[in-house]
């Protein structure tokens, strides 16, 4: 596997951001978050799993080494509910926020950017295949327009051994590729079937950024240390194209809301900092509501009025 092409924050020019995505379908930008708000983040989100005793007492949380015996993931309950801990972490939403990020992400998309206020944290246990995360394009389960970024975020030094994301490189030229579905929990692009150049990879380190477009093909590689590697992956696009409305609320049968999530927060900066934001969504709110009402299946009907209430 060829390694990645780099750039470093010290050095960042629009130009070559702009050249980086449209060629390869990917940047990545060395050393520009602060390492000391990444590791912030890790610490809040190794207390959750050490309180929830999923990793050994023996350790620091922060080394991140799992009890003996012990893997979880999507979707198993005790999962979910460790994961709903993480998520509604303050310090893991603002994460995204960062200055340094809102910069480089006003250089591809433009000034009026929108942050998706869902980001996702990535908590794989060493050495468990069912949890690797196999080849896709973030825009099958986004939705809305495909210029959008995802930004990966390694929480700790993640070389090739932990399982760092690899990316077929050129892949975004290939348009929407097809997603096996049929007895899979996740959707997923046989890796032998996947349109694109050649696959890349290598160490990602805590304060180092992975964007790639949304058409962009990725996927995990497996981890294979003896510790969990925790990251968080967030998406960026110009504020002033459509986005599908679902990225902004909780349109399944969980319970969960920005309520809940926010319950513990010290600042009220970032609470609902969207709906300052004029933006189209696509299916917009009048088609919701239609489809709240004419959707052939029950739960469909209540999924779509779940997401008009939402966005009241």
């Amino acid at each position: 596997m060829k390694a990645f092409h780099e750039l470093h924050a010290g050095n960042l020019r629009r130009g070559d951001l702009r050249e980086e995505i449209d060629s390869k379908g990917y940047v990545l930008i060395r050393e520009l978050l602060p390492r000391h708000a990444v590791q912030s983040v890790l610490a809040d989100v190794t207390s959750i799993l050490s309180d929830a005793s999923w990793l050994t007492p023996e350790s620091d949380p922060l080394e991140r080494i799992p009890k003996a015996g012990v893997a979880f993931g999507d979707p198993d309950p005790i999962f979910k509910s460790v994961y709903q801990q993480v998520f509604n972490l303050e310090s893991f939403h603002a994460l995204p926020h960062q200055t340094a990020l809102r910069k480089v992400m006003q250089m591809l998309v433009g000034d009026q950017i929108l942050v998706h206020p869902k980001p996702i944290g990535r908590l794989i246990f060493p050495n468990c295949d069912r949890l690797v995360v196999h080849a896709h394009q973030d825009y099958e389960f986004m939705g809305g327009d495909p210029e959008f970024y995802t930004v990966w975020i390694p929480l700790h030094d993640c070389p090739v051994d932990m399982g760092p994301l690899r990316i077929l490189e050129g892949s975004h030229r290939f348009g929407v590729q097809q997603h096996q579905r049929e007895n899979l929990h996740v959707p997923e692009i046989p890796i032998d079937a996947a349109a694109g150049d050649d696959w890349v990879g290598g160490t990602v380190n805590a304060g180092d950024v992975l964007i790639f477009h949304s058409l962009t093909v990725h996927a995990a590689s497996p981890n294979a240390s003896d510790r969990m590697r925790i990251s968080l992956d967030c998406r960026f696009q110009d504020a002033h194209r459509v986005l599908n409305p679902s990225n902004l609320v909780f349109s399944g049968e969980s319970g969960k809301s920005w309520e809940k999530t926010y319950a513990g927060w010290q600042s009220d900066n970032l609470k609902f900092y969207w709906k300052s934001i004029p933006l189209t969504f696509n299916p917009s709110k009048a088609e919701l509501e239609r489809l709240a009402e004419t959707a052939e299946s029950q739960s469909a009907r209540t999924k779509y009025a779940r997401i008009v209430n939402q966005l009241a």
